[in-house]
């Protein structure tokens, strides 16, 4: 029991180094004279019970909130990073995101059949957005890669794609102007005329 009470001690010292340099939280750590990790681990169990109790509908509004900050915040980051991998990480975690607001959004009764469903919601966002956990690097590589393997980006489908984008490419460059021509004229001929060249 003591090694977990040091351990947890320890942490909390890190977080009050790199909680350091934020003038707001040393306002109010001289106010209410804690630390500043009991300041930063207190207001997260206030939010996740907040969240849990779900009162008014609450936990909606702070599980979303928090789904979007964090990986926001991150995103920012990885925009200006030369890193694939980040990258990989937010795009599935997005795709995630937007997949549960979709179908919380046609299917509430998901959000009453499956209990404390927001406190759920929120700890499954954290844990895929965060890089630490690789979350979002599992679910894409267990359950996103092999469904778009197979249905979306199959190897056929691309080497279809990639052969009529080619073909497309040469037909619009080698005849693109009179391709135009032949359409613009072809439109204000049924224009003047007020026929559609396309009626039976």
């Amino acid at each position: 029991m003591s090694d977990f009470t040091a351990s947890v001690h320890s942490q909390l010292k890190k977080l009050d180094t790199k909680l350091s340099g934020n003038n707001a939280l040393g306002q109010l750590e001289k106010t209410l004279r804690l630390p500043k990790s009991y300041i930063v681990v207190g207001a997260s169990f206030a939010y996740l019970l907040l969240i849990f109790v779900n009162v008014g509908g609450i936990g909606e509004i702070l599980s979303n909130f928090i789904g979007f900050i964090i990986p926001t915040y991150l995103s920012l980051i990885a925009l200006r990073t030369p890193e694939k991998k980040d990258d990989e990480q937010l795009l599935t975690y997005w795709i995630i995101f937007g997949f549960l607001n979709v179908i919380e959004f046609w299917s509430g009764a998901i959000i009453y059949l499956i209990p404390f469903y927001w406190f759920l919601k929120t700890i499954f966002l954290i844990y895929i957005s965060l890089p630490v956990t690789g979350g979002a690097t599992l679910i894409y590589k267990t359950f996103i890669q092999p469904i778009s393997d197979k249905y979306i980006l199959g190897k056929e489908k691309t080497n279809m794609a990639g052969k009529a984008s080619s073909s497309f490419k040469s037909n619009f460059t080698s005849k693109r102007g009179d391709g135009i021509r032949e359409a613009v004229d072809e439109a204000s001929s049924g224009r003047a005329t007020g026929a559609s060249p396309y009626q039976m």
